[in-house]
């Protein structure tokens, strides 16, 4: 769907516009809305948050974008003793900080609440709908945190939100820009959902297909027998039920001491560079000679064809070491390296993959305080073995599926890549006036 442009445009003398329509104002927020931060009750005082009556807000709570529910409640004498003040429903609020891309992110009040001293309040006057400064702010959240140094960790204030000039269409136009935007982003959202329900189908569908090749196997008519495992059910006759352990020739994980990272050269390869199929050498830390010659003694090189197993922050992500380099890897990772004789490397990646492997792992880790995988855990999971020559087979048709799994989800990716980079270039043009889309109300 295209949209026309108005027929007359000016210089707005603001960096953020540009042109506007030539019927268009130009104001700063300071003399458009009112802008006051909360307070945080005394942390120290549980009376001050238990059976607490006034809706309260901590600066997650604009990543909702529409507020319906609070972050919790504080009491009557927590907010007589506090910083914190009302704030009306339809009201927006802002995050002033916050980890990552909390700080600038904006969000309109469905109920009215109070919120913590990180949030500013932003009451808009009778001269610019809520809405439509809704999405003005939302189109310019880098430009406003560039206010307040970008991604670093500088924190926003209201003064430098009081000096964002805004665009000034007449208010029933502001009304009309805002309802466009609101149905169609709807519309987008809507595509979005059902890319990243398509996307989560396929992983369900994906982790099955790999569960049932490697305890099933690829031929349905094969004798079966009992495993012994009530979890596991029947397995093919001529199979192995075992713990991993048995088919390994080591089994450790990799250095538990820092790397020297002045002057690094090799690379030192942790969880974070673990991805589904490949390790990620370009983005790692690298390790100085000394530090890595010692890992290399202590055991922490990986060679081609092993396995290395996430223990620490995602557990249970694997990949198979697919070229003979020079790295070592950090104590989030374990090494397995299959005995040749008798385990295939891609078949123990993707019987590590598999429900009966993953449901173990959990097991393990469930109720940790901070989830962690130990080595001795590991040694204890189970899995099923057929012949050397079979798990081949097996391996080499799993890589030919989850090709087609990871061709699928990458273009529903690409596609919601594709909506997101719509809906940005939609609300931008239209709160800016590069469209005129008052025909499309």
């Amino acid at each position: 769907m295209s949209f026309p442009r108005y027929p007359e445009y000016k210089d707005s003398g603001v960096e953020w516009l540009g042109e506007v329509p030539g019927h268009w104002n130009v104001g700063s927020a300071r003399w458009l809305t009112r802008r006051y931060s909360g307070g945080t009750p005394d942390k120290t005082k549980l009376d001050y948050w238990e059976n607490g009556t006034i809706p309260w807000l901590n600066s997650g709570a604009v990543n909702d974008r529409l507020i319906t529910e609070p972050s919790t409640f504080i009491s009557e004498e927590a907010f007589a003793n506090s910083s914190a003040k009302w704030i009306p429903k339809g009201a927006l609020v802002m995050a002033l900080a916050g980890q990552g891309k909390t700080k600038g992110m904006v969000a309109q009040l469905g109920i009215p609440s109070t919120c913590n001293q990180s949030m500013a309040a932003i009451i808009p006057s009778c001269a610019i709908d809520a809405r439509f400064l809704f999405w003005w702010l939302d189109a310019n959240y880098q430009n406003i945190r560039n206010m307040a140094g970008g991604d670093l960790r500088d924190g926003l204030n209201l003064e430098l939100l009081g000096n964002i000039q805004c665009p000034l269409p007449a208010p029933s136009e502001q009304t009309q820009i805002a309802a466009f935007l609101d149905r169609e982003t709807a519309k987008i959202d809507t595509l979005v959902a059902e890319q990243r329900q398509l996307m989560a189908l396929l992983k369900e569908k994906r982790q099955a297909v790999i569960s049932h090749a490697v305890t099933r196997g690829l031929n349905p008519d094969v004798p079966m027998k009992p495993s012994g495992i009530e979890w596991l059910g029947d397995v093919p006759e001529h199979w192995v039920v075992s713990s991993i352990k048995r088919f390994a020739d080591t089994i450790t994980d990799g250095a538990h001491v820092s790397p020297e990272t002045e002057n690094g050269v090799y690379p030192f390869v942790s969880t974070k560079d673990v991805g589904d199929d490949s390790i990620d050498f370009d983005s790692c830390l690298r390790t100085s000679t000394t530090s890595f010659e010692f890992m290399v003694r202590s055991g922490c090189q990986p060679l081609v064809g092993d396995v290395l197993f996430s223990k620490d922050g995602t557990i249970g992500r694997t990949v198979v070491v697919m070229e003979e380099r020079d790295f070592v890897v950090a104590s989030s990772l374990i090494i397995i390296r299959p005995d040749n004789s008798s385990l295939d490397s891609f078949f123990l990646n993707y019987l590590c993959q598999s429900n009966v492997v993953v449901s173990q792992v959990e097991s393990f880790v469930k109720g940790a305080g901070l989830p962690r995988l130990s080595i001795q855990n590991l040694l204890k999971v189970i899995g099923c073995f057929p012949p050397l020559a079979e798990q081949r087979v097996i391996a080499a048709f799993l890589q030919l599926e989850m090709s087609k799994f990871d061709t699928l989800t990458t273009e529903a990716q690409r596609a919601i890549d594709l909506l997101q980079e719509r809906r940005t270039a939609l609300i931008s043009a239209a709160v800016t006036g590069q469209i005129d889309v008052r025909g499309a109300v």
